[in-house]
């Protein structure tokens, strides 16, 4: 059975923890993080480490809205 590659997210979804799949050279990237902005046909995407992942919207494959990243072991 083959996976259904879905975009949901939209530019309302802007603040929100999502996870996309872009097509680069090669083959297929995974970003997972908080939607920081989403213009001129690129999203912008703040990863845990605090990087920004810029995505060109033509790139996306698949993207959604996920719930919160459960608490790391050993953080307070």
């Amino acid at each position: 059975m083959a996976a259904r590659l879905v975009i949901t997210v939209t530019s309302a979804d802007v603040g929100a923890r999502i996870t996309t799949r872009r097509r680069v050279p090669g083959g297929f990237r995974d970003a997972v993080g908080v939607l920081e902005s989403w213009e001129h046909g690129v999203l912008r995407v703040r990863k845990r480490d605090g990087t920004i992942v810029e995505i060109p919207e033509e790139s996306l494959v698949a993207a959604r809205v996920v719930p919160a990243a459960p608490p790391r072991p050993g953080r307070s």
